[in-house]
């Protein structure tokens, strides 16, 4: 299951996601919010953040205006390494090298075309694991000094 969450911003972006996740069958929660009506971004950001954290969805995808405040917020929860993506290749390296369990996107960054792709690349690559393990760990270590 992918969490979603969204400041108003971002509130346009998180329905086209809906639709692309429910015409691929992938089950979301909707973290919200839910209008166009303005909003704090961190409240939905850790809602979201906090449903990948507990396991209850394996990924979760953030969404404000430039997509920096939420993964702000997001990157605050141990556990959650949240990529903040504006172009496929990152999408892609992140889950591949990071194995990144949250993407950060901004609306008035991005086109919708190119949020497609990314959701896209970011949902359906895989973390390499291998010497990319190392690296991870860490980063655990460093959440652990908090």
């Amino acid at each position: 299951m992918i969490a979603l969450g969204c400041d108003h911003a971002g509130y346009e972006y998180k329905l086209e996601i809906i639709k692309y996740l429910e015409a691929r069958n992938i089950e979301y929660k909707d973290c919200g919010t839910y209008s166009l009506s303005s909003c704090d971004y961190p409240i939905f950001a850790y809602s979201t953040a906090m449903s990948v954290k507990t396991g209850e969805c394996e990924k979760g995808i953030v969404i404000c205006g430039t997509g920096i405040g939420v993964s702000i917020v997001a990157n605050k929860v141990p556990g959650i390494r949240c990529a903040l993506c504006g172009d496929v290749f990152s999408a892609k390296a992140t889950r591949m090298h990071n194995d990144a369990n949250m993407l950060a996107l901004g609306s008035r960054v991005i086109g919708k075309g190119l949020m497609f792709e990314i959701v896209g690349a970011f949902l359906d690559t895989e973390y390499e694991g291998g010497r990319h393990k190392k690296r991870l760990d860490m980063i655990a270590d460093i959440e652990q000094k908090r």
